[in-house]
């Protein structure tokens, strides 16, 4: 079987049929959700054979930071989760060609959607204060905020340089209704990048209208590791790809003369040993830079996490090996030397006891799966809690209830447990959280028999933190022949990152880049074309 492959620079015929190391190969470093997708486009659109590409992942499992794992016993864990919507065409277009884990009969897009339809995103119960809910169908915008958003909008990029958010807006704005959603929903800070927040502002206008419901949101039966990584990888292994897990990639050494650029040597350790990969003239390679999760940690219900450096994993070390005098590759150091203003805390919590799931249906009018983020607003940790519909892994026993929260501040005192949220046990998150919430004589029978396993991310919000351009790479950087950059730290104008559609999309562009794939990618949603969706938003902007 022949077929013919284009790649930015010639035309490239490899016999499907011959031995491995006649043939084509490509090399992903990293095993993220951008590397799968990669590899998934690379043999769907691409036809190319599964057995030729070689995925490195320097932990022992794939998934990057859509993880999800645990039992019962022991208690289960997610780092955190990402928000999905309608428009994500990048990811329903590649879901829609794998198997659903449950049903072989359907795709995972079509479990995504028809999940996203039976359970409606319709929040009752947006924010908490003492106890009690708030009143949010205003978003508490004054004039002065409602001109600042617009202007926002309006300035480009370039203009906005590399101005935080508090540079922008006066400092109310930080305390109404809309900020204290937007930043709990999407996780930005005040010192994060203005150009970001512009980004997401245009990217989810369509979404204004029921943002305090959270209408529009659509979720995953499970956990995105158990909904979308486990059937991807399961397909990928299936069509015979190699997964080099407990691998770490060190460097790569480039070919700079001539007419381009091109990777001629991976570097990588492996069973305590160094070891290299010679790269051929044709082959390629796809390289996730950073990492949001990098140097996570867990505690336990009596052990804090601890915070880690950027030492503590590879991936950072990486990129700086990559861009290290080499103009065109980026400045990490941007968003990897800030680990006080892009860390934060999560926590996930098993129960096996449905009290506490009984306790939040009532107190905020949604079923489990059906309301979404509930936050404290009152909170020094500036917490928030959400209840997914359960089961929320498909190992999940009938009897036991997993929840997620988190915290964009967790260096300040509790209101309750006179400590930073960062020096706390999984046991003292619970007394901080129901104290909150005002559970009474119903919270110690919960807390003795739960499991809240804590999670320290230095990194999760890296890529939010202020930037100008050059400071991200191209996805296919000027000159380069043989390799591309994927994941949440390359460039892509429009698009927002810390979602699953930007490394999707990232690895869509670089595989039909590098093939010469002549078929179009999806286009960004831009939904403030459509006059409709403009003027809902400006009148939601008056409520």
């Amino acid at each position: 079987m022949q077929y013919t492959q284009k790649t930015n620079t010639t035309d490239i015929t490899v016999d499907a049929d011959t031995t491995h190391d006649n043939q084509i190969k490509a090399y992903f470093i990293g095993s993220g959700i951008a590397s799968l997708a990669g590899a998934a486009f690379l043999i769907r659109d691409g036809l190319f054979p599964g057995k030729s590409i070689h995925i490195f992942e320097e932990l022992k499992s794939a998934g990057g930071s859509l993880d999800g794992a645990g039992s019962a016993e022991t208690g289960y864990v997610i780092r955190g989760g990402r928000m999905l919507e309608q428009h994500y065409a990048c990811t329903y277009g590649l879901f829609a060609s794998i198997p659903s884990p449950t049903d072989i009969a359907k795709s995972v897009k079509d479990e995504i959607v028809e999940f996203s339809q039976k359970y409606v995103s319709s929040s009752r119960c947006r924010l908490v204060r003492d106890g009690k809910k708030v009143d949010v169908s205003s978003f508490e915008l004054n004039e002065k905020d409602r001109l600042d958003l617009l202007a926002l909008i309006i300035h480009s990029e370039d203009s906005l340089g590399d101005k935080s958010i508090e540079e922008w807006f006066s400092t109310s704005f930080f305390e109404n209704n809309f900020w204290l959603m937007w930043a709990t929903m999407f996780a930005f800070q005040p010192w994060h990048s203005a150009v970001e927040l512009k980004r997401y502002l245009l990217r989810f206008i369509q979404l204004f209208p029921d943002f305090n419901t959270m209408g529009g949101v659509w979720r995953t039966p499970y956990n995105q590791y158990d909904s979308m990584v486990l059937p991807l990888f399961a397909w990928l292994k299936g069509e015979g790809v190699q997964f080099l897990l407990n691998t770490e990639v060190t460097g790569l050494d480039f070919d700079i003369g001539g007419s381009g650029r091109a990777v001629k040597n991976i570097r990588y350790q492996c069973d305590g040993g160094n070891k290299n990969i010679a790269i051929a003239e044709h082959d390629l390679v796809f390289v996730t830079l950073g990492c949001m999760t990098e140097g996570s940690s867990l505690g336990s219900m009596s052990t804090p996490a601890i915070l880690n450096s950027k030492e503590s994993g590879g991936s950072w070390r990486l990129w700086e090996d990559i861009a290290n005098g080499r103009p065109g590759f980026g400045h990490p150091g941007v968003f990897s030397n800030h680990i006080e203003q892009t860390k934060w805390q999560s926590f996930t919590v098993t129960l096996n006891d449905p009290a506490f799931f009984a306790f939040m249906e009532e107190f905020t009018g949604n079923a489990a799966g059906t309301g979404g983020l509930v936050t404290l607003a009152d909170s020094n940790w500036f917490m928030s809690v959400v209840l997914a519909h359960q089961p929320h892994f498909i190992n999940q026993p009938e009897n036991i209830f997993v929840f997620w929260g988190y915290a964009l501040a967790p260096d300040r005192i509790g209101d309750f447990v006179k400590k930073p949220m960062s020096e706390c046990t999984g046991k003292e998150i619970l007394i901080e959280l129901f104290q909150h919430l005002k559970l009474g004589n119903k919270a110690q029978p919960i807390i003795d028999a739960a499991i809240c396993i804590p999670c320290m991310m230095p990194f999760i919000t890296s890529q939010f933190m202020p930037r100008i351009k050059g400071d991200r790479p191209e996805v296919v950087p000027f000159g380069a022949k043989n390799f591309a950059f994927i994941g949440q730290f390359c460039e892509i104008p429009d698009d927002v990152v810390f979602t699953v559609e930007y490394s999707v999309r990232s690895a869509q562009m670089a595989v039909y880049a590098l093939l010469g794939i002549d078929k179009d990618i999806p286009p960004v949603f831009k939904g403030q074309h459509d006059v409709g969706v403009l003027l809902n938003a400006l009148k939601t902007m008056y409520r």
